[in-house]
């Protein structure tokens, strides 16, 4: 694992003072394939899901369609809600940029494509599909669980 991941992302139990709410959406979308695309991201390098946070004066799923069209170029619908993530062990993390401390909560949701061509955006490395079966071997804490969750076919966990 590199530096800038594990400062980001080192365990921080209990959080440290100052440490904000952040409100986000994550989204497992899906090929034909039932493959799950991931987003090596750039500001870690590592590999993580879709999505990001609900702006002020935008819903859930508008925030939903915005970061997924931001990010891949794609028009998606929704195909399950997964659940609400909240559980601070493996939710907080450091922004390096400015020292920010953030427990993320996440609503995440299962997607597929309808419209557009794939392309990656200013926060991606790269973009990817992977097996459900054969996910990459580093993953940004935060999108462990709700993939584990995903994998054993739930819906509308709240963790």
């Amino acid at each position: 694992m590199n530096e800038i991941f594990q400062k980001m992302y080192e365990k921080k139990m209990p959080p440290p003072p100052g440490t904000f709410i952040k409100a986000g959406v994550g989204v497992i979308l899906i090929n034909e394939k039932e493959e799950i695309l991931f987003e090596k991201r750039t500001d870690c390098g590592v590999w993580g899901l879709i999505g990001g946070k609900v702006d002020p004066g935008e819903s859930v799923t508008q925030t939903l369609h915005r970061e997924v069209l931001e990010e891949t170029g794609l028009q998606v619908e929704i195909i399950n809600f997964l659940g609400v993530y909240s559980e601070p062990e493996d939710r907080i993390v450091t922004y390096l940029d400015n020292g920010d401390v953030a427990q993320l909560v996440d609503i995440v949701f299962v997607v597929r494509k309808i419209a557009g061509e794939l392309k990656k955006s200013e926060e991606s490395e790269e973009l990817k599909f992977f097996p459900k079966n054969s996910l990459p071997s580093v993953i940004v804490p935060p999108a462990i669980q709700p993939l584990e969750d995903y994998k054993k076919g739930l819906v509308n966990v709240i963790r």
